[in-house]
């Protein structure tokens, strides 16, 4: 029943800028925390981010830190990754999920983020 379409991913240039979003269903979304994580090829899920409920406190990942802003629209069922000064180790597919992420089963497609010149 849960499930989450993640979009706005592309290739982008060191130092671009993209914004993805979640679309959630299947589940009282303002009322869970959510989570951004990532995978680069041939790694493990990596924790990028997370924002509470209401959407007013966040946490990031160091690799991240000032430059992606985590944030939600609790109306819409959206959750958004704003990221600018792109470098080349973002490159992953990105996935959105519930503040429990490590226990989730229901993961949608993710969205391709590549970061190349």
């Amino acid at each position: 029943q849960v499930q989450l379409v993640e979009s706005g991913g592309g290739l982008v240039q060191p130092g671009g800028s993209l914004r993805l979003s979640c679309a959630a269903s299947g589940f009282t979304f303002s009322r869970s925390a959510m989570t951004w994580v990532r995978q680069a090829p041939g790694k493990g899920l990596e924790w990028v981010s997370d924002i509470n409920s209401g959407g007013w406190s966040s946490n990031y990942a160091d690799s991240v830190k000032g430059r992606f802003t985590i944030s939600r629209d609790n109306a819409e069922n959206t959750l958004y990754l704003q990221m600018y000064s792109l470098k080349p180790e973002d490159t992953a597919v990105y996935y959105c999920a519930p503040g429990n992420w490590k226990t989730f089963l229901t993961w949608g497609q993710g969205t391709q983020v590549t970061v190349s010149s």
